[in-house]
């Protein structure tokens, strides 16, 4: 299992990589999930809002679309404890406000930023 100093660094490399600045996530703040990125279902998403009080702006699910009539599709959770079930997504973490990833189980992975996420 690896450190969340690891974690960073993963976090450090990938935005580097895609020439951004690294805007990293309070561990101690939640992050919003949705239970499927725990199972099998794919791809994995995510996306980056800005923070709010005691949120951190992230939004995680699996599958499709986010359905727009579930007001509980979301749980919080801190984003410490995905080290021990879903790894995978922390090293996406750092990505700035406005950014969003779909990544997969055999090694698929897209990055990009989209503007309706700072214009909502």
């Amino acid at each position: 299992m690896k450190t969340w100093i690891q974690i960073e660094a993963e976090q450090k490399e990938i935005c580097k990589k895609l020439d951004l600045t690294w805007t990293p996530v309070d561990e101690r703040l939640m992050i919003a999930i949705n239970k499927s990125i725990f199972s099998n279902v794919q791809p994995i998403n995510g996306l980056r809002h800005p923070k709010q009080e005691s949120i951190s702006g992230w939004y995680l699910w699996s599958g499709g679309e986010i359905p727009q009539d579930d007001n509980n599709f979301f749980q919080p959770i801190h984003p410490i404890h995905l080290i021990e079930r879903r790894e995978i997504i922390l090293k996406y973490l750092g990505l700035p406000v406005g950014w969003r990833f779909q990544i997969d189980d055999r090694g698929y992975e897209d990055v990009w930023f989209d503007e309706e996420i700072i214009i909502e």
